[in-house]
């Protein structure tokens, strides 16, 4: 992992709900030792609201839907697709756990879609599989998914790996050297897809987006869900999407 991956990732994980939340009460706190009552009670009150407010389910479901909805779900396979490209997600190696444990459910989800759309096609396009090693893993997620794709019964020679891709932007490139613009179908979850595409655009690809993992409640939200950790992990998700979206406008993508 490079300085500047790292940096960029500090720094948005200090901008999502629950750290910057955790940063706002501990402040109280300290505040509250000096005797400083007042910015005291203002921290801690302003701590208590931004935790409170994105760990309520409606509007953790506000943040995700316009993300979310975006695209439409692949129903309709093109039957010109010569390549189906998988984006990565995580996992934790751990030889005695099935392979199915080591990778991290919402990556599992992602590969269901993609071997989908391969049974689809009656296997004629390729499945494209990527993603790196991560921080604290020796293992790269694309060999990861390979491991789950191959014991699924997706032969080796219809899976290409890209097993270096620490980003999405890096897989945009890797799929314009690997698919050299012919048609391919984009497997993401559905909140990361209008970043995913906008990548894969910025490098002249145009795919056929697909969807998948949806997680915002919009059909039924329940006004009743309050501090609740589900609620919370969505916030997260869309901040981090949001914060990637900016992220790609400072770089004229």
């Amino acid at each position: 992992m490079t300085f500047g991956l790292l940096l960029k990732k500090t720094i948005s994980f200090f901008l999502m709900p629950l750290p910057f939340g955790m940063i706002l009460l501990l402040l109280g706190v300290w505040k509250l030792y000096q005797n400083r009552t007042s910015t005291a009670r203002h921290l801690l009150l302003g701590g208590v609201a931004w935790l409170f407010l994105f760990s309520y389910g409606p509007f953790a479901n506000i943040l995700l839907h316009p993300l979310e909805h975006r695209y439409n779900a692949l129903l309709s396979i093109p039957q010109d697709t010569a390549y189906i490209y998988v984006l990565g997600h995580a996992h934790h190696t751990n030889k005695s756990l099935s392979i199915t444990s080591q990778v991290g459910k919402e990556a599992v989800v992602r590969l269901a879609e993609g071997i989908r759309l391969y049974q689809a096609l009656h296997g004629k396009a390729k499945l494209i599989l990527s993603g790196y090693t991560g921080l604290h893993d020796p293992t790269p997620h694309a060999i990861m998914q390979q491991k789950l794709a191959l014991s699924l019964g997706i032969p080796k020679e219809a899976i290409i790996l890209v097993p270096k891709a620490t980003d999405t932007e890096e897989e945009a490139k890797a799929a314009k050297r690997i698919t050299k613009h012919k048609p391919m179908i984009l497997v993401t979850s559905a909140y990361h897809m209008p970043r995913a595409i906008k990548w894969f655009i910025h490098q002249g690809l145009h795919p056929y987006p697909a969807p998948t993992y949806h997680i915002a409640s919009s059909i039924h939200p329940n006004y009743l869900k309050i501090f609740s950790t589900d609620a919370l992990k969505g916030s997260t998700i869309a901040m981090h999407e949001y914060l990637g979206i900016l992220w790609q406008k400072i770089k004229g993508a």
